[in-house]
C-alpha cells in the first residue's frame, strides 16, 4: 500500500489544553477518507496541523513519505497538498472563470499576469473552461462570484482546489451551509473527483460519509478514537454512543 498522506504521533496543545493528542493517522493513495467526530473533537485541528495553518507541538507531517511539518502552507500546497474551508474563500467580485484563470495561473508560476489580459493565454483558459464544465459552472462562468447561489460557491472552491492539481485534497464539510435543493449536485461531484487524487473528507452528513468514504477514521476528544471500513464503524456501538448519540 502506497500511503499518501500520514502524521506520527501528532500534538498540539493550546496552554493546558490538549487539542490533537497522539495522532498517528495514515492514508492510502487513492482513498476516499472520512474524518468524522463529534463537535469539539480536534477535527479541525488536525486539518490545520495537516495543512500548515497550525504548527504542531510535537510529530510530524508526511505527504508522499516527505516530512512536511515545518514546511509553510503554500509551500505544501505547491507540493500537492490542498483544501477548501468550512466557510469558502473566493473572491466575490471576480468570475469563476477569473478566479479560475488566477488560480491555473499561479499554479504554473505567473500568477501576476491575471492583472493583465490572461484570456489571451489559450492554454489557461481552455483548461479553466475544462474545469468549470465539469463542475457544472459553465452558465455561471461570466457572474460575480457573491451572485452565485451558495451551491455553486462551494463547487467553485472546490474547482479551484482541483485547479492546483492536488495529490491530496482535504474537504473540510463541503455541504455545510448548501440549501437542500442545491446539496444533490455538490454531493454528486463530490463522489465524481478524480480517482487519482487522494480524498480526506471532513463531515457531519453521515449519508455523505457512508457513500463516499472508503475507509473512516473517528477523533474524540483529540485522540484517535476508532478507524475501519464503512461497514465496521457503522456497527461499532462505542462510536455510535459519542457520535451518534445512541446508547452503547
Amino acid at each position: 500500500m502506497t500511503v499518501a498522506l500520514e502524521t506520527r504521533n501528532l500534538v498540539k496543545r493550546f496552554g493546558a489544553f490538549m487539542a490533537t493528542n497522539d495522532v498517528s493517522l495514515s492514508v492510502r493513495q487513492g482513498a476516499r477518507h472520512a474524518l468524522i467526530g463529534p463537535n469539539g473533537a480536534g477535527k479541525t485541528t488536525l486539518i490545520n496541523l495537516l495543512t500548515g495553518a497550525l504548527t504542531p507541538s510535537s510529530g510530524q507531517v508526511l505527504l508522499g513519505g516527505e516530512d512536511i511539518t515545518n514546511l509553510p502552507a503554500h509551500v505544501r500546497v505547491g507540493r500537492g497538498l490542498s483544501r477548501t474551508f468550512q466557510i469558502n474563500q473566493l473572491f466575490g467580485d471576480f468570475t469563476p472563470l477569473e478566479s479560475m484563470m488566477l488560480a491555473i495561473g499561479e499554479r504554473e508560476g505567473h500568477g501576476w499576469r491575471a492583472w493583465k489580459p490572461l484570456s489571451r493565454d489559450r492554454e489557461v483558459a481552455d483548461e479553466a473552461a475544462q474545469l468549470l464544465e465539469r463542475f457544472r459552472l459553465v452558465d455561471t462562468m461570466g457572474v460575480p462570484t457573491a451572485l452565485l447561489p451558495y451551491g455553486k460557491q462551494r463547487l467553485l472552491e472546490i474547482a479551484l482546489a482541483i485547479a492546483t492539481r492536488p495529490r491530496v485534497l482535504l474537504l473540510d464539510e463541503p455541504a455545510a451551509g448548501v440549501p437542500e435543493e442545491e446539496r444533490h449536485e455538490v454531493l454528486s461531484i463530490v463522489r465524481e473527483l478524480p480517482p487519482d487524487v487522494t480524498v480526506v473528507l471532513i463531515e457531519h452528513d453521515m449519508d455523505l460519509v457512508f457513500s463516499f468514504a472508503d475507509r473512516i477514521s473517528v477523533l474524540a476528544a483529540g485522540s484517535l478514537f476508532a478507524e475501519g471500513t464503512v461497514e465496521e464503524i457503522s456497527k461499532d456501538r462505542h462510536v455510535k454512543a459519542i457520535y451518534l448519540g445512541e446508547d452503547a
